[in-house]
């Protein structure tokens, strides 16, 4: 079974290094994540720390309310 995953690669950028503690729950996902991505993919599993970046920026660019205010603060700077 194939499925539709938000992420599909792992973008290899230079990253700007910061430093973030999550909940356990929300590693093991992480971790869940990347292997199924791996799966999927055909690809090595990723690091999860590799995940966040490109899920941060799925996040916001699908959030409209925060498009939305964004545009709006554009507009008066």
């Amino acid at each position: 079974m194939t499925t539709k995953l938000k992420l599909s690669s792992v973008p290899d950028d230079k990253p700007v290094k910061l430093t973030v503690e999550l909940a356990p729950e929300v590693h093991r996902d992480l971790l869940a994540y990347a292997e199924i991505m791996a799966r999927e993919t055909g690809q090595p599993t990723p690091e999860p720390t590799k995940l966040i970046p490109p899920m941060l920026k799925r996040f916001m660019a699908t959030d409209r309310a925060f498009a939305r205010l964004r545009k709006t603060r554009a507009q008066f700077d």
